[in-house]
């Protein structure tokens, strides 16, 4: 079992955004255990506004994929040590994690951009996130290739040369494979016929950060990922030998939310935290703090972006309630394929 990185978060960054915040009065308690999959820039942003407005709470984070933190909330049902978890919760999981969660979400879910609202009265939904290719161009140009599209990603001088997380147990990874099926048809034999074909290029790694991170350390040649965190290297410095590209076929995004553990031991701070992130004033604060986060209140106020414009991208559209509905049968095709095809 791959271990949790527990670390408690000491912030001291400061930005310029708000001379005074509508949360100061509001007791909560002190302390607020958060569960998260989200990368450690995301972490200090959030966590930084947040202490402006809650400066008595102690915020402790346990980090791991969304598979991990669910088994543990679940192996801890008996005795809730999470209060709240951020990042992971898609829209397209229906019902899946509905017996960890309580049946709440935050008054601010009323403002959320249209089709990006709560799918299942548990998640409060505060964060977009959108499929991307991350590129080594210094080893696609050795390869002699220019990679663009999902036909692409087909050459077999890839083979073996294309990270992708484990999309059973990895949100970044079903989002890139609910992508491919924007594209080629929800549940499709012409979807199912691509993925087949790709799969002799596929690599699947535990870790979604590695599908960027090795990508630009020189390891492989593309990682099939989401653009907050590819986008986090370049903002860091990577080299020119680093691109994030969307798919030219068309890209598309999954709403991703927040949730109370059930039973947790301090509620009324984790619906604070809850609240904060997804007002127009939290969401703006995270925004403006990170330049790489798209967000699902409809009043942020982005100021400078690294990300690229809306009207940039070719958008495709999701069949978010089929994907919902039919994620365990779709999920056992691709272990079945990947079986047939990998051994």
């Amino acid at each position: 079992m791959k271990k949790f990185l527990a670390t408690v978060l000491a912030l001291c960054m400061v930005f310029a955004l708000c001379a005074s915040s509508a949360f100061a009065a509001e007791d909560v308690g002190d302390t607020l255990n958060l569960y998260s999959t989200m990368t450690e820039k995301d972490l200090d942003a959030v966590l930084s506004g947040f202490a402006e407005a809650y400066p008595d709470v102690y915020v402790e984070v346990t980090s791991g994929t969304i598979g991990e933190i669910t088994s543990r909330i679940n192996a801890e049902a008996e005795n809730p040590q999470g209060d709240v978890t951020w990042g992971g919760l898609a829209d397209s999981d229906g019902m899946q994690y509905a017996e960890l969660f309580e049946e709440w979400v935050c008054p601010s879910s009323a403002n959320a951009i249209e089709g990006y609202s709560t799918p299942n009265g548990i998640y409060s939904m505060d964060h977009l996130s959108t499929v991307v290719f991350a590129v080594n161009t210094e080893l696609e140009k050795e390869l002699g290739l220019d990679i663009r599209s999902y036909e692409d990603l087909l050459d077999p001088a890839l083979k073996g040369q294309i990270m992708i997380a484990n999309p059973n147990s990895s949100s970044s990874a079903w989002n890139n494979l609910c992508n491919i099926m924007a594209v080629y048809g929800t549940d499709s034999d012409e979807a199912w016929a691509y993925i087949e074909k790709l799969m002799p290029n596929l690599v699947i790694v535990d870790s979604s950060s590695a599908c960027f991170k090795s990508v630009e350390a020189g390891e492989y040649v593309v990682g099939l990922t989401y653009e907050d965190g590819a986008i986090k290297l370049i903002e860091d410095g990577a080299g020119d030998h680093f691109d994030m590209r969307y798919p030219a076929d068309g890209a598309s995004a999954s709403a991703f939310g927040m949730a109370i553990i059930k039973n947790c031991q301090h509620p009324a701070a984790a619906q604070a935290f809850i609240e904060y992130v997804c007002s127009a004033e939290g969401s703006s604060y995270i925004a403006q703090a990170l330049k790489t986060l798209r967000m699902t209140n409809k009043d942020t106020e982005y100021g400078e972006s690294l990300l690229p414009a809306t009207e940039d991208i070719k958008w495709v559209s999701r069949d978010v309630p089929y994907l919902t509905e039919h994620k365990t049968d779709i999920l056992d095709h691709w272990n079945n394929l990947l079986e047939q095809v990998q051994g």
